[in-house]
């Protein structure tokens, strides 16, 4: 239920984080010149109604949409919820948006599905732009006469809850919740999925809402972490203290105190009483932000603060909660044997990575095929495109002197042979993998190059090479035919090196745009490149990440091609760096030969780091292609 919890607050934080920028500049056009704004203006306060009743649920519907469905299902997305919207006029739809853009991209997404392989030829341009109206046309109806009306139902239920939450003085009582939601990343579905749509509705009415306050207090963490600086006896987690109060006060990333909550659960206390006492002030004094605070810096708490005296008591609501917290974490954190920062951190990083579709470690689950039956293992993503092939060409390499004639290929998740022994994948395809082969063993990882879950696999393998003969294989894998790399897959044009750093997904459109500039795709496998990613990280290990595109946007590849970008300094990818960002796009099985190459030069260590920092194009092109 954890699980189900965070991948849906994981969901609905997607549809809201990339249009957070409007949602602030309506924030500020709001507190500026509204009746009692900053500067009072009737014509610039003409922008809110819209903004807010028609340009922020269409973002995230079409949002929403993309998410599913990808473009196509973000034009859905985006015609579903306007119906939404005449049907509740009265209501901000934002929860309509966030119901009505997957539905939008899920219907497109499954109509394309059937039409595979059965559009006419010549009429495919009629029948993509005739099923988004006709569909679009009828999910905006039902929006209007179904949707709407239930979604506003829904948001006055809600609305009356929070005020009698807010009459009876029990609103602070929300901080039972927020807190330990927090650090279990459940703090999305909370925030994204009730606390905003509400506190826009309050923010319309009222100019500001006490909801966009519950979450985003600095406060509370930033107790916690002085007390660990002050009367920590561990000396890392004492260091690391000041560090971390930087981050978290003045950047907003509220998740770098939840490792030091892990290292003794009981410390949670002092975040809950601390932001219940800064809601109950908040209450008292009728405060509240004019819009959300993203992220949940000081800087941006307090400049969604109306103006005047509004300032003054949102910063003491931040000190009553940093005070409180302290006061409460101080004795706990003194008496305490508490475990190790890394420890924590590990913990926190295992959380993490359930809570964006990952897995925690040694994930062996499927049918209970032991290691003297197996004969072929399966690398499975979801296109059999890349990480899948690199996995199992490493893998392949890795088991060859265990000599058991063990064959070691790749595939997409949904076409998975049906004499597989083992499917290697990543958690989140694990059910797609069950379903395609339930006669095997699954292997669940994060990282298909250097997984302690491969680690496992491999340790059985070598456990059955050392004290019993090897099973026969229908085709050993050292009689497998070599593949040959079809000439112009690597092209010195596709090799750029000495780049800067830059953010993960500038690293993957350059990527796409050198692919599409050298013929390879169309400029749609671009943002599919960016889709998949959202998916599952692309990022291998070793310092190398291998984007690419969805299965869905293989009819986008021209042919198979390869682009290799080097960033000396390493290209962000979650928490680990890439300097190799190699773009992939594949037709049939040209392009494997190159991926062969490139998992192999990982063996060799001082290669690699050559590659990855100093090589010039010459010697990449000699490596690789």
């Amino acid at each position: 239920m954890k699980n189900g919890l965070q991948k849906f607050g994981k969901f609905l934080s997607a549809m809201v984080m990339p249009n957070i920028g409007a949602f602030i500049a309506w924030g500020f056009i709001t507190a500026f010149f509204i009746e009692k704004g900053w500067i009072p203006n009737d014509k610039l306060a003409g922008l809110v109604t819209p903004m807010l009743n028609y340009l922020l649920p269409i973002l995230v519907a079409y949002q929403g949409g993309k998410l599913v469905g990808g473009d196509r299902g973000g034009v859905m997305g985006g015609i579903a919820v306007v119906g939404v919207i005449v049907g509740a006029p009265e209501y901000p739809m934002l929860m309509g948006a966030m119901l009505m853009g997957p539905i939008g991209g899920f219907v497109i997404k499954k109509f394309d599905k059937a039409m595979e392989g059965r559009m006419p030829a010549g009429f495919e341009m009629l029948i993509n732009n005739f099923s988004v109206g006709i569909f679009g046309m009828i999910l905006a109806i039902i929006g209007s006469y179904l949707i709407g009306p239930l979604m506003a139902g829904i948001l006055v239920v809600l609305s009356s809850g929070v005020d009698v939450l807010v009459n009876h003085g029990l609103l602070p009582l929300a901080a039972i919740f927020i807190e330990p939601a927090k650090v279990l990343f459940l703090n999305n579905a909370i925030n994204h999925g009730i606390f905003t749509p509400i506190a826009t509705l309050q923010a319309q009415e009222a100019g500001k809402s006490i909801m966009y306050m519950l979450e985003a207090n600095p406060g509370p963490g930033l107790g916690v972490l002085l007390a660990y600086w002050a009367f920590s006896k561990d000396k890392a987690t004492k260091d690391s203290a000041p560090g971390a109060v930087i981050i978290h006060f003045l950047g907003g990333i509220h998740e770098i105190y939840f490792p030091y909550v892990l290292m003794n659960p009981v410390v949670i206390i002092a975040p809950i009483i601390g932001n219940a006492c800064a809601i109950t002030f908040y209450s008292i004094m009728n405060a509240g932000l004019v819009g959300p605070s993203s992220p949940g810096s000081i800087i941006a708490f307090m400049s969604m603060s109306p103006k005047g005296m509004s300032m003054v008591i949102t910063f003491l609501g931040v000190v009553i909660a940093a005070g409180v917290s302290f006061l409460v974490a101080s004795p706990i954190i003194k008496m305490s044997g508490a475990k190790s920062l890394e420890e924590a951190q590990a913990k926190k990083d295992s959380m993490k990575a359930e809570s964006k579709g990952g897995a925690p470690v040694q994930a062996l689950t499927g049918a209970d095929v032991k290691a003297a039956d197996i004969r072929k293992i399966i690398f499975a993503c979801d296109a059999g495109m890349g990480s899948s092939a690199m996995g199992a060409t490493k893998f392949r390499n890795r088991i060859k002197s265990l000599n058991l004639g063990i064959v070691v290929t790749n595939t997409s998740v949904d076409n998975v042979p049906s004499d597989a022994n083992v499917v290697v994948c990543q958690t989140i395809l694990q059910d797609r993998a069950a379903k395609s082969a339930p006669q095997a063993r699954l292997v669940t990882l994060n990282n298909f190059l250097a997984d302690p879950s491969l680690d496992v696999l491999y340790d059985e393998l070598a456990a059955l090479a050392s004290g019993e003969p090897a099973p026969a294989a229908e085709t050993p894998a050292a009689e497998e035919p070599k593949k040959e790399a079809k000439k112009g897959v690597l092209i010195e044009e596709g090799i750029k090196t000495g780049l800067p750093s830059v953010d993960k997904e500038t690293a993957i459109r350059a990527a796409g745009k050198l692919l599409c500039e050298l013929g390879f795709v169309n400029e749609d496998y671009i943002d599919a490149m960016v889709e998949r990613e959202k998916l599952v990280t692309t990022y291998m290990g070793m310092g190398v990440a291998i984007p690419h595109g969805t299965s869905n946007a293989k009819e986008t590849v021209k042919k198979s091609g390869i682009v290799v970008m080097q960033y000396p300094d390493g290209v962000d990818f979650g928490d680990e760096k890439a300097n190799l960002v190699i773009g992939i796009a594949g037709v049939g099985d040209e392009h494997l030969e190159i991926l062969a190459n490139i998992a192999g030069s990982l063996e060799d260590e001082e290669l690699l780091e050559n590659l990855k920092k100093n090589a010039d194009v010459e010697t990449i092109m000699k490596t690789f292609g």
